[in-house]
């Protein structure tokens, strides 16, 4: 079978970022899939599924409802490695594009607090797998590492 293409990128060389994993034609319209990468592969600890869990509600409803990307939005959720999270977008972007975006999701995970949208047995299947302290930590990491100061480097994966 042929290599499928995150599996190509050189997680070594990797670094927290926000990268274009591809670019899908479905129809005559672009999907753009990101890789919104929080921590550095194979180098530093991965984040649990609690933290991560309550990071997928929170930045699924916050993108779902924002005025301008809610009706692009496809999908927001982890990397099984759990080193990061993938979001999917209709249309043509770059990771320029959309660090506004993220910025604002990752200030909103940082700031929330009260009950986790859907975090109930009645709207999710696994509600009791979630920790906000720790996904708020991680969203003020990925804020000040990342989005607050990205670099070139942090927008375009490594050469092979």
């Amino acid at each position: 079978m042929e290599k499928i293409t995150s599996f190509t990128v050189d997680h070594i060389r990797l670094v927290p970022g926000v990268y274009v994993s591809r670019k899908d034609l479905v129809g005559d319209t672009v999907v753009t899939t990101f890789d919104i990468r929080i921590t550095s592969p194979n180098d530093e600890p991965v984040m649990n599924t609690a933290e991560l869990h309550a990071m997928e509600h929170l930045a699924a409803t916050f993108l779902r409802n924002h005025p301008v990307f809610g009706p692009k939005t496809l999908y927001f959720g982890p990397m099984g490695c759990r080193t990061g999270c993938y979001l999917l977008l209709i249309g043509d972007y770059e990771s320029k594009d959309v660090i506004g975006l993220l910025t604002e999701t990752f200030e909103f995970i940082r700031d929330f607090e009260g009950e986790i949208p859907g975090a109930c047995a009645r709207d999710c299947g696994n509600y009791l797998d979630m920790n906000l302290p720790m996904c708020r930590w991680w969203a003020d990491r990925y804020l000040k590492r990342v989005l607050y100061s990205i670099t070139d480097e942090q927008m375009k994966y490594p050469e092979q």
